[in-house]
């Protein structure tokens, strides 16, 4: 018996030498498995603590993967650090927390200064995953990000933004001020208040990724060459991919060399696009869309989005109402079904949200949009180009569109007095239907549009085209089929066109 416990006791002995070895030659190799650290895995554990552990101790030693293996990992806030690659393997899956088990960060201070903008684009600590001022970060694997235990609301109330309760996650991934950062190949479900949001981040990759949620899906702001390629994003109760150029680093800054290439943008019901049941979800406020705006201090500048897919989406919106500018956007390769509100929609206003001393106005310029085809459009708006009287937009091409209606406008729509953007949210669906059926511009000055076909299923009394203060507009080979008595083409006040 003496001799079996004495065998028993260097067994143990042995197999806690071996597990030492085993730990200390994957660190040195650099990959540290969270369950060395103490985390379980079994989706009742808080486990982030012992992620974070890992973290701390891949820092200490010059960076390295922290690998999440097979299980369920049930966290609140994680801090990603610089030299770090959050690797979640096939089978992981990264539960958020409950508000309850108050697990998340507190939402870090403002510093005092006034904030024009929501409060997701202002606060990051109170996230699942963050990070703050870190370079060279990378989230990977095959594994899953279940934001089930975040928040989809707006942490604000009347105007004042405020942090969010204490223990409350807010968002799956929040990124701010970091460089050389790569996202591949995870995916994320239930993202919280945003699937990931990235404010002035330069040099960064997301890719192969998958989001399906129940707000936005990516928000970028701010930020400077980047690409996003070969993504699938389904958000139907709000937007798809959006840059945007708030106050949220307390100074106009630019969205910049921005590429997106080769994505997916749908707007089925959450959830069905991860179990490949495809439920088509009744639009309310926006389902989907590929957006610049509506935070726009700094503008968006050298913007390309190609090769992409949509359905069941809002399509295109290209806005800049807050001061800033926006230039040199090209868009080509475009393929819509079952296109809600609008296909495309370009515009500048002056809701000026932002510091009363700037007194600059929103401008844009040089836009090219190019091999759309869409079907089963909305009717109630067309391709909408619209500027202000004083700051025109500038140089917009369309060429090789084809848009498919359903139709049904009135005649009398065609002297509408349609809104002018002011100071209005700029969403079309609040300025209701457009004067023209396939395409409206007010306040543009060089509109060139070639090769465009637009066609409706039921009978729509609106002209193809209506120009409104439009000057240098060129529009050759126009398809597009109007009622008895209506003209194709309808101009106001001084407008002119090369045909």
């Amino acid at each position: 018996m003496r001799f079996l416990y004495i065998f028993a006791a260097m067994n143990k002995l042995f197999t806690l030498l071996l597990a030492c070895l085993l730990v200390g030659e994957l660190q040195a190799t650099g990959v540290y498995n969270v369950r060395d650290f103490g985390a379980k895995g079994d989706g009742k554990t808080l486990d982030s603590p012992a992620i974070n552990t890992a973290i701390e101790a891949a820092v200490k030693d010059g960076g390295g993967q922290v690998l999440l293996p097979a299980g369920t990992y049930l966290s609140g806030s994680i801090r990603l650090k610089s030299n770090i690659n959050l690797h979640l393997s096939a089978g992981c899956v990264l539960l958020a927390a409950p508000g309850s088990m108050k697990a998340y960060d507190e939402s870090e201070s403002f510093g005092g200064f006034p904030e024009y903008q929501d409060g997701g684009h202002t606060y990051f600590h109170n996230s699942l995953i963050w990070a703050d001022g870190e370079k060279n970060i990378s989230i990977t694997g095959h594994g899953m990000i279940d934001g089930k235990g975040l928040t989809h609301k707006d942490t604000e109330s009347g105007g004042n933004i405020k942090g969010g309760s204490i223990g409350t996650g807010d968002k799956a991934i929040a990124l701010k001020l970091c460089r050389q950062v790569t996202i591949r190949d995870i995916t994320i479900y239930r993202g919280g208040h945003f699937g990931i949001i990235m404010t002035g981040c330069d040099l960064s990759t997301i890719d192969n990724v998958t989001i399906d949620t129940n707000r936005d899906g990516f928000d970028i702001d701010c930020c400077k060459y980047m690409t996003i390629t070969n993504c699938r994003i389904n958000t139907p109760r709000d937007d798809a991919l959006v840059l945007k150029s708030s106050y949220a680093l307390k100074k106009p800054v630019l969205c910049e060399h921005i590429a997106v290439s080769n994505c997916n943008i749908t707007g089925y019901k959450c959830g069905s696009l991860i179990d490949g049941t495809y439920i088509p979800e009744p639009v309310g406020w926006v389902c989907g869309r590929f957006k610049l705006g509506t935070e726009s201090n700094g503008g968006y500048r050298n913007i390309s989005l190609t090769n992409c897919t949509f359905m069941y989406s809002s399509g295109l919106a290209f806005e800049e109402v807050d001061q800033g500018l926006m230039e040199n956007i090209v868009v080509s390769n475009i393929t819509m079904s079952h296109v809600h509100h609008y296909p495309i929609y370009i515009t500048t206003g002056c809701r000026n949200r932002g510091p009363k001393e700037v007194t600059r106005m929103s401008s844009a310029r040089d836009i090219q949009i190019s091999n759309v085809i869409a079907d089963d459009c909305d009717s109630l708006c067309s391709i909408i180009v619209t500027g202000m009287k004083d700051e025109p937009v500038r140089n917009v091409w369309l060429s090789n569109i084809r848009l498919y209606f359903k139709g049904g406008g009135a005649k009398e729509l065609v002297d509408k007095n349609y809104r002018e953007q002011g100071t209005n949210y700029p969403e079309p669906k609040f300025a209701g239907w457009t004067p023209a059926y396939g395409l409206y511009a007010r306040h543009v000055e060089g509109l060139y549009v070639n090769d465009v076909t637009f066609r409706y299923e039921r009978p729509d009394y609106r002209p193809a085209v209506v120009l409104d203060d439009v000057r240098k507009a060129t529009l050759r080979s126009i398809d597009a089929p109007t009622e008895q008595g209506v003209e194709q083409v309808v101009t106001f006040r001084s407008s002119d066109i090369s045909q």
